[in-house]
């Protein structure tokens, strides 16, 4: 298990302060605010935390308020219902007195029924496309913020299939293929897998609808900011092995973009939905 991956399940592992109550803190870095998914990833193992023999199957949450690094997060859970198919939660996530994030995640156990799926896009594999190793090396050739990036060790491995992308390549359909896994091998929980996924799952999605314009978040005239997050957990998965992330965004608007995603296993089982509308502007000058 590489440190960052060991940074991430601590940064997960929530202290219970009392029922109901937890609290989370931040890995120490450069960044000024904190990354959504950490606070996504922490509301949803706050939520766990309450319910007993269900998997999560969706959840809903809002952004309110950028996230403090240098402060610890509260975060409150409501039990809202505990019913015989459904239970649901409510979750609060609180820095300074305020209400900086809020999320409902739902929990499901597994029926037999009906079922279908999406088909899985078909993409070079991520044997086939080039290594954090190759990557690196090829870092004089890429922009400042998208080098500053991949120069930091990270627990989520990308392998972007439109490597182009990352170098100022633009596509009319806003579309974006991205294998993605932890860097190094994770405990066999599988709510921790989910918990893993929902942080990942902010890593990239936005910055699809920049696609068409040939901009990228990493710039720094850009101003994003997630808004809202949902997130479908259909099947069961592991995050520390391969996964598709396919990505588009059918809109962009008023400094609002919107962007959904399907998630794939290495056999084509889709095991995810997401999507997210975020801010997304040039900032202005002073």
């Amino acid at each position: 298990m590489t440190s960052a991956v060991e940074n991430l399940l601590a940064t997960l592992d929530l202290e219970q302060l009392e029922v109901n109550l937890f609290r989370g803190r931040s890995p120490q870095s450069s960044w000024q605010r904190v990354f959504g998914g950490q606070v996504i990833g922490q509301a949803l193992v706050a939520a766990l935390r309450t319910v007993e023999g269900r998997p999560a199957h969706s959840m809903h949450a809002y952004f309110m308020l950028g996230g403090d690094p240098k402060v610890p997060i509260i975060y409150e859970v409501d039990r809202i219902r505990d019913g015989k198919s459904f239970t649901t939660r409510r979750v609060v996530a609180i820095q300074h007195g305020q209400a900086i994030f809020t999320t409902a995640v739902s929990f499901h156990g597994d029926e037999q029924g009906f079922s279908h799926q999406a088909r899985m896009p078909d993409v070079p594999g991520p044997e086939q496309l080039p290594t954090e190793a190759d990557v690196k090396a090829r870092l004089a050739s890429m922009p400042e913020p998208v080098r500053r990036y991949f120069e930091r060790e990270r627990p989520i491995e990308l392998r972007p299939v439109e490597y182009g992308r990352y170098l100022g390549g633009k596509s009319d359909d806003a579309r974006f293929h991205v294998w993605i896994r932890t860097t190094g091998r994770l405990p066999d929980d599988p709510a921790l897998h989910q918990c893993v996924l929902a942080y990942a799952s902010d890593l990239t999605l936005l910055d699809a609808a920049l696609i068409p314009h040939g901009r990228s978040v990493f710039e720094k005239t850009i101003m994003a900011a997630s808004l809202d997050h949902a997130l479908w957990l259909h099947r069961p998965f592991r995050a520390d092995d391969w996964l598709l992330y396919a990505q588009e965004s059918p809109n962009l608007s008023g400094a609002r973009g919107f962007a959904r995603g399907l998630i794939f296993s290495r056999d084509g089982t889709l095991v995810a939905s997401v999507a997210q509308e975020g801010l997304l502007r040039e900032r202005r000058e002073r």
